[in-house]
């Protein structure tokens, strides 16, 4: 069984959007809306003209981070939130009734209301679109000009996203929450 996960070379990001692009074409939300499914943020510019600083890791994409431990799922009345066979957190819209206990419980922010099915929806690793089709890559990952995102089953040792996990060293957000976060960033 596959276990998916992603890493992301944050500070890559040119916050071209194209990753926003490409999972917003790939799950048919509209173009615009913002912190649906994937957003890059950006760190705000501090100082006082003329004397202003930003980061140099100014942009961080971000998304659900298919928690191993997932607030989200607990919270969930009618397991509309689930686990699918390969360990993505999922949502089933035939389950959800709108509650908004997932989008409370999520510590990253994560989760919005999908005004077309009437759900709340989420970052699906692109396993009900691309995976279902065969492809190994999410959108986001497939567009990125500049390879900020890596994908993959970490189940596998001789996977790409397992090689950079042992090689490099990285962090997840909110690691103090006990979420086990399957979104690692590379220092």
């Amino acid at each position: 069984m596959a276990k998916y996960a992603m890493v992301l070379d944050y500070k890559n990001c040119i916050n071209c959007k194209a990753c926003e692009v490409a999972c917003k074409e790939e799950n048919g939300v509209l173009l615009g809306e913002h912190y649906h499914r994937i957003w890059v943020g950006v760190n705000p510019i501090k100082g006082v003209y003329p004397d202003l600083s930003i980061a140099s890791n100014a942009f961080y994409p971000s998304q659900c981070q298919h928690c191993e431990n997932a607030p989200c799922q607990d919270v969930c009345p009618t397991q509309a939130t689930h686990y699918d066979e390969n360990g993505v957190v999922q949502v089933d819209e035939s389950k959800c009734i709108l509650c908004s206990y997932c989008m409370v419980a999520c510590p990253y922010d994560a989760r919005y209301v999908d005004e077309r099915s009437m759900t709340i929806d989420k970052c699906s690793f692109c396993s009900d679109t691309r995976l279902a089709r065969g492809l190994t890559s999410t959108a986001c990952q497939a567009t990125c000009p500049t390879k900020v995102r890596v994908f993959g089953d970490i189940s596998d040792p001789t996977s790409e996203i397992s090689m950079i996990l042992k090689t490099r060293e990285y962090f997840t957000l909110k690691a103090s929450l006990g979420t086990e976060p399957k979104l690692f960033y590379l220092k």
